[in-house]
């Protein structure tokens, strides 16, 4: 996802990645990312948790908001398995 990323931002579309590894993530050198300690295949989270996918989205939505410099790598902290999530408030995102 880092080249891809790294070739739309070359087009003037910002870009965020959703990373699960975070070794590559920083290899590649992607311009903003979120990174989460999940297993691979789940950047967003859990099978039918709405709420947790959402919350994953909106931390991918306000890092483009305030990232203020290239290569930012974003890490919430959201465990596992092991978090309650409520609905994000979409209205921060000024």
């Amino acid at each position: 996802m880092g080249l891809i990323a790294r070739s739309i931002e070359a087009a003037g579309i910002p870009t965020v990645v959703i990373s699960i590894t975070r070794d590559l993530t920083e290899a590649v050198g992607v311009p903003r990312a979120v990174f989460v300690k999940w297993p691979l295949g789940h950047p967003l989270g859990e099978a039918d948790a709405a709420a947790q996918q959402r919350t994953m989205i909106f931390e991918g939505l306000r890092l483009l908001v305030t990232a203020d410099e290239p290569g930012v790598i974003h890490e919430p902290g959201f465990r596992w398995r092991r978090e309650t999530y409520t609905e994000p408030e979409w209205s921060t995102l000024d």
